[in-house]
C-alpha cells in the first residue's frame, strides 16, 4: 500500500511524526554545542514565523475560502468564523497554561501561577506553537480525503515539510538555553524534543474530525490558521525581536515566508 492509499489519520500520523522528528533534530544541537548565539536563535525564530504566516494563508485560509464556495455558503463566513475561533482558543490556552518564553526570566512566566521548573515552562511555551501546527497538518490530509479540488496530497505534504523545517529552530530554542543554564545534554535534548510530541496527537485528531464531519472542513482549516497567526503575533515574532537583532530576525521571517510560499505553490 502506498502513502496515497493510507487513511488520512495514518497519513497525518506519519507527517506529524516527521515534524516531531525535526523538532528532535533541532534539539540535538545540544550534543554538539551549548552556545548558539542569540542572534542565530532570533533569525531562526524569525524564519519559523515566516513559514507559519505563509502556511496560514496558502495551505489553510485560501483552501477554506474556496471550499466554502462549493458548500453554497458565504465564501468568507467559514474562514472568518474559523479564523477568529482559532485565535480565541489559543488566547484561552495562553491565559491559563503556565509557560515561559525563551528569553524571559522566571518572574515573567505567563498563565496561572505555578511552582513548575523553568524547563517545564519552556517546553510548554513551544508546545503552544505545536498544537496549531499539528492540527493544520492533520486537517490538510483530511481535506484531501474529502475530495475538494483545492486540497491536494502534494499540498498537504508541502505543508508538513514546511512545518518540519520551522520546527528545527523551535527544538533548538528550548534545548540550547537549558544546556546553557547547566542542564545535561541528555536532559536538554529530552525537553527540547518533548515540545513537539503534541503534534502527532493534534494531527490525528484533526484528520479524524474532518473525515467524520466534512462540513466543518473550511472552519477547521481556518481555525488552524487563526491559531497559528495568534502564536506568531503573540510569541514567535516578539521573541525573535527581544535581543536586539530585530532586523536580522525580520529578514529571517521574509526568507521563511518565501520558502513556505514556494513549497506550497510548487507542490500544491
Amino acid at each position: 500500500m502506498t502513502f496515497a492509499e493510507l487513511h488520512p489519520a495514518w497519513q497525518a500520523l506519519a507527517a506529524t511524526t516527521f515534524t516531531w522528528g525535526m523538532t528532535a533534530l533541532g534539539a540535538s544541537v545540544v550534543f554538539f554545542t551549548k552556545n548558539v548565539s542569540k542572534k542565530t536563535l532570533d533569525v531562526m525564530l524569525g524564519f519559523a514565523a515566516g513559514v507559519m504566516i505563509a502556511a496560514s494563508y496558502w495551505s489553510l485560509l485560501a483552501p477554506a475560502i474556496e471550499m466554502s464556495e462549493h458548500l453554497g455558503s458565504l465564501k468568507w463566513m467559514p474562514a472568518l468564523v474559523g479564523f477568529v475561533g482559532g485565535a480565541a482558543f489559543l488566547r484561552l490556552v495562553d491565559m491559563f497554561l503556565p509557560h515561559l518564553h525563551v528569553h524571559a526570566k522566571m518572574d515573567e512566566a505567563e498563565g496561572v501561577s505555578t511552582s513548575w521548573q523553568r524547563s517545564t515552562l519552556l517546553v510548554l511555551a513551544i508546545t503552544l506553537h505545536n498544537i496549531p501546527e499539528g492540527l493544520a497538518v492533520g486537517v490538510a490530509f483530511g481535506a484531501v480525503a474529502a475530495g475538494y479540488p483545492s486540497a491536494t496530497l502534494a499540498g498537504a505534504i508541502a505543508l508538513a515539510i514546511g512545518i518540519g523545517i520551522q520546527n528545527f529552530p523551535e527544538g533548538t530554542a528550548v534545548s540550547v538555553p537549558l544546556r546553557r543554564e547547566g542542564m545535561s545534554r541528555g536532559k536538554s535534548f529530552w525537553y527540547g524534543q518533548l515540545s513537539g510530541i503534541v503534534e502527532p496527537v493534534a494531527g490525528v485528531l484533526g484528520a479524524l474530525a474532518v473525515v467524520v464531519a466534512q462540513p466543518i472542513l473550511p472552519y477547521a482549516l481556518a481555525f488552524a490558521a487563526g491559531a497559528m497567526i495568534f502564536v506568531v503575533v503573540e510569541e514567535v515574532i516578539p521573541e525573535s525581536q527581544a535581543s536586539g537583532y530585530g532586523d536580522l530576525a525580520t529578514m529571517g521571517c521574509i526568507l521563511g515566508f518565501g520558502v513556505m510560499m514556494t513549497l506550497d505553490v510548487a507542490l500544491g
